[in-house]
């Protein structure tokens, strides 16, 4: 798998207005197209997403009650692959499902996907073999990496992105500094900390990952904003 970026040059603002962290690792991003990634105690019925993104298997990131309530007739999801039959009994009207593997590069609706081995290292609760993943999107040229529940592994750390947006809140991820450690290896143009705060983490978890973030990498705290 080639990861590539593209010199582009744009001001955090023009960046990161399109971004959204609605809670814990519900992710959307409205640019040419809207998606979301994990939609996950969505408050309101929005029917908006063009593609839905699901990391892996685990009630906070796969949740059917949820992805309806984002979900229009034509919306596309996309899930690891040996999910691809549990998404399907939640399509509707012209709704589909794409499966993936980690390492694959693809279009989806027309937005450049590119997907990500998503795994632990030290901890048992998302095996490698399980082959889930995380996400590079490109929107409006920006390389967005949604990593999905991992540590730091030798999967991801080779990935170059604009915006990284990682786990922090420990027990079943990185921690904050580990999350820390890792946006400094890859070197986004912004670090974007989730997972913390209400599943799991503390509410302050953000701010201990932006103390040890490099100052070179601008990090934005998106929930609880």
């Amino acid at each position: 798998m080639r990861f590539f970026k593209e010199k582009i040059s744009f001001e955090k603002k023009d960046m990161l207005n399109e971004l959204e962290v609605l809670l814990h690792s519900s992710i959307r991003i409205a640019a040419e197209r809207t998606v979301y990634v994990d939609p996950f105690r969505i408050d309101i019925s929005y029917r908006n997403a063009d593609v839905i993104f699901i990391t892996h298997a685990h009630y906070d990131h796969f949740s059917p009650e949820d992805i309806v309530k984002v979900a229009k007739e034509d919306t596309v999801i996309v899930v690891p692959e040996a999910m691809t039959e549990d998404a399907k009994a939640i399509c509707q009207a012209d709704m589909s499902v794409i499966g993936v593997r980690p390492a694959q590069s693809l279009s989806v609706c027309g937005i450049p996907v590119e997907t990500v081995a998503s795994y632990n290292i030290n901890k048992d609760f998302h095996p490698k073999q399980n082959e889930w993943v995380g996400y590079i999107i490109t929107l409006n040229g920006i390389r967005y990496f949604i990593t999905g529940d991992t540590d730091s592994n030798p999967d991801n750390r080779k990935v170059l992105c604009d915006v990284a947006l990682v786990p922090v809140g420990g027990t079943y991820t990185m921690d904050a500094k580990e999350a820390a450690e890792f946006v400094n290896l890859i070197k986004p143009k912004f670090a974007v900390p989730t997972h913390y705060g209400s599943v799991v983490g503390k509410p302050g978890d953000g701010d201990t990952f932006a103390k040890f973030v490099d100052p070179s990498i601008q990090t934005v705290l998106k929930i609880g904003k």
